[in-house]
């Protein structure tokens, strides 16, 4: 990456600051200030494995403002050729889900500016932030679409999840030329295909899947039906209607069942998945809230972190995504505990990353 400071005066070198960014907030710290605060406090053997003279170390001042100044987009490209490297050896691209969603950082938010938004590609099954990019206020999350996916460098028989926002010709040209297949949400943004979704013949369809799953004080049943789509549906590339019902009840209110229906395509043949397989992909989508946003809002505090000035947001989420992945590619499935277990000893961060 290239260094946005000036060459004079250089006494710590980019990767140095970074990778000890990255160490901090593996172990949960969530400000420029504690990110210091860990620097100061490791012992020599760690600075000096960091590339760090120990009696000379970064300052507060000196991170926030090199933090401040980075580009987010290439920082987020590096760290996710950092972590494809490391996931390659574990998981496979075939047949893998990849979930696409955006998320405000409503932290960053002022009197004077919206909150910033990002959007994110993670890997379902592993929980990993695969690429990230930043949505500012002259676009929107449709237009990011395609340069988000083209920081991953393979998406053959790849299968891409998006909400109904994403549910555009355009994404579906996009991922047939990138050799991917997709799952997309259909909802009243495309009134026209929704109502030709909803028209379908559904009560003469059995179900080709259904499961029933109890947590969090409620009990979920949730039913899939599929059809293959020969005419009729105004999509490019569709092969599939599926239709999804969630029937949901707390547990002290037996009697009292709400009921969700949801429908989606997709360009998969029937003998490319199974029914369980197109189910289990839509669930999982929701994976990127829980594995990914949810811990950044909730572990990491993130919405109510007061890091405002220059690209420090969405560095800081950069680096938030970083830590996360790292840890979920080791299958550590409470950030939390893992964040307590490395600020414990600072050498497991280091061991973590693969710094020895």
């Amino acid at each position: 990456m290239p260094d946005p400071r000036a060459r004079r005066g250089v006494r710590h070198q980019l990767t140095v600051v970074v990778t000890a960014a990255v160490c901090a907030v593996v172990a949960g710290y969530r400000s420029y200030t504690a990110i210091a605060e860990w620097v100061a406090d490791v012992p020599a053997a760690t600075a000096l494995a960091l590339g760090m003279t120990p009696d000379r170390r970064p300052s507060e001042a000196m991170i926030r403002r090199l933090l401040q100044a980075m580009d987010p987009q290439l920082l987020t490209a590096a760290i996710g050729v950092w972590l494809a490297g490391r996931a390659t050896a574990t998981t496979s691209t075939a047949g893998r889900a990849i979930a696409v969603d955006g998320k405000a950082l409503r932290g960053s938010r002022t009197t004077d500016t919206p909150a910033r938004h990002v959007m994110t590609a993670c890997d379902q099954a592993a929980g990993v932030v695969l690429a990230s990019i930043d949505v500012d206020g002259k676009t929107n999350e449709i237009t990011r679409f395609a340069p988000l996916l083209d920081q991953i460098s393979d998406l053959r028989d790849t299968v891409i999840t998006a909400d109904a926002l994403h549910c555009q010709r355009e994404h579906v040209t996009y991922l047939a030329q990138r050799g991917a297949h997709w799952i997309l949400t259909v909802k009243g943004n495309q009134p026209h295909l929704h109502a030709q979704l909803t028209a379908l013949p559904w009560r003469a369809v059995p179900d080709a899947a259904r499961d029933t799953d109890r947590g969090h004080g409620r009990r979920e049943i949730r039913s899939c039906k599929i059809l293959t789509i020969s005419t009729g549906i105004d999509f490019p590339h569709a092969t599939q209607a599926i239709q999804i019902r969630r029937r949901r009840r707390r547990l002290d209110q037996p009697k009292r069942f709400t009921t969700e229906t949801v429908y989606a395509i997709t360009d998969l043949r029937p003998h490319q998945a199974k029914p369980a397989q197109l189910a289990g992909w839509i669930r999982g989508h929701w994976s990127i809230e829980n594995k990914v946003h949810w811990v950044r809002d909730v572990t990491y505090d993130e919405d109510r972190s007061q890091i405002r000035t220059g690209t420090g947001p969405e560095i800081m989420a950069a680096l938030r995504n970083a830590a996360i992945s790292a840890l979920r590619l080791t299958g550590i499935t409470n950030i939390a505990a893992a964040n307590r277990h490395h600020a414990r000893d600072s050498t497991r961060p280091l061991t973590l990353l693969g710094i020895t």
